[in-house]
């Protein structure tokens, strides 16, 4: 961090944090079991015999097994009816057993063997030659073709329709988890504001925010996205270098992880005054981002949500259809274990919203080579209607809603 000053507002701002995590429960055995109920429930609606699950998030949904794909299978059938069963190289037992939390049966495959081979041949002992086989959408291809090398096409399936209607209606627990991680990055988005000074750059600020999510508690930062002036009107970043100059308008999107649940909050303010064009479009963003939450009603589609926006983009005189000036992209996506998941507040989904479902709301408005503003906050859709897990920034002036 460049000069006196900045190291003397570094030090302060991460002097006022503490860890927030005391008291945090991670999901417990008794939930990953009625997971795995829940969606032996739906297969036997849907009449599916069992479902693949390739390692990664759904893996670690319905089993508490924290494992990351490679060129070695691993992953486990939930079948119908009956116990979950791990699939994986037998060398790996050990650690694979130490890290599971729902106790699960073992087939396993040694290096010389197929483990397509023992995947489908465990499958053909337990079912008939026509069972019904549901894969994980994010199992590889290149394992779904092997698969087909042995199976036919038509009797395997996509398994979102059970992976998906399982994870997109959060438990108590799961809103919990999240609340809390909402609650970590906001505490690092103010300390943030507060370390800003001239001089400093888009990357010293990335590293002063990974290391303040470490002290709320998280293992740092899962993502951060840091942007000055002109680079704001760039949803995802520039691959420059940036340094903070006196009235720049600033950008800063950032979570973390907390026992696999996702934070992803925006601010965008100015480092000293904003111009009246800046302030203008500042409040079209804000007032998009109110127009998304009164839309959020039990029973109304994402598409329809989307719809209100771009119903007040034209209210205000924007470009309504994803072009610029305008908001070009969805108005948000659900959250969870993923940081993007199902369902998605844009055109064409028409899943309807529903109790425990979880949004991000941020229908970022672009000003083309000039500026862009993003606003982003989540709500969390209840009996009652929707909620906001971090209250919106109240003005320009306040973004922290510290005033």
């Amino acid at each position: 961090m460049a000069h006196g000053v900045g190291i003397a507002k570094l030090d302060e701002a991460l002097g006022a944090l503490e860890d927030m995590t005391e008291g945090v429960k991670p999901i417990t055995l008794e939930e990953y079991q009625q997971r795995v109920a829940k969606a032996q429930q739906l297969m036997q609606e849907k009449g599916i015999s069992a479902m693949y699950l390739n390692a990664g998030t759904n893996l670690e949904y319905f089993t508490g097994l924290k494992w990351y794909p490679s060129e070695r299978l691993v992953g486990a059938v939930i079948p119908v009816k009956g116990n979950v069963t791990l699939i994986a190289p037998a060398f790996e037992v050990g650690s694979l057993t130490q890290a599971m939390i729902l106790p699960m049966d073992t087939v396993l495959w040694d290096e010389h063997e197929s483990p397509y081979e023992r995947l489908l041949n465990f499958l053909a002992e337990h079912f008939s030659d026509g069972y019904k086989l549901a894969l994980d959408e994010s199992t590889p291809y290149s394992v779904v073709a092997k698969l087909e090398e042995h199976k036919p096409a038509e009797t395997m399936c996509d398994a979102k329709v059970i992976t998906a209607a399982c994870r997109m209606h959060k438990s108590p627990a799961e809103l919990a988890l999240i609340q809390t991680a909402m609650d970590m990055t906001m505490a690092v988005h103010r300390a943030t504001g507060a370390m800003l000074h001239e001089g400093v750059t888009a990357s010293e600020v990335r590293g002063f925010i990974n290391e303040a999510h470490r002290k709320v508690g998280a293992s740092g930062s899962f993502f951060c996205i840091v942007l000055f002036g002109k680079g704001t009107s760039y949803p995802h970043g520039v691959n420059y270098e940036q340094k903070l100059e006196k009235n720049d308008w600033v950008l800063i999107d950032t979570g973390c992880k907390l026992h696999g649940y996702h934070s992803d909050i925006t601010r965008t303010y100015p480092f000293g005054n904003a111009t009246e064009e800046q302030q203008t479009f500042w409040q079209y963003e804000r007032d998009l981002q109110q127009a998304v939450f009164d839309a959020a009603h039990i029973g109304k589609t994402c598409e329809s949500v989307d719809d209100a926006v771009r119903v007040k983009l034209s209210e205000l005189g924007l470009k309504a259809d994803y072009q610029l000036p305008g908001v070009p992209h969805r108005t948000g996506h659900g959250i969870g274990m993923d940081l993007h998941e199902w369902p998605y507040l844009v055109g064409g989904d028409k899943t309807e919203l529903a109790p425990g479902m979880c949004f991000s709301n941020e229908p970022m408005v672009i000003n083309p080579e000039k500026f862009g503003v993003r606003l982003e906050d989540h709500f969390y859709m209840s009996e009652e209607g929707a909620f906001w897990f971090t209250e919106p920034s109240r003005s320009v002036d306040d973004p922290f809603n510290l005033l």
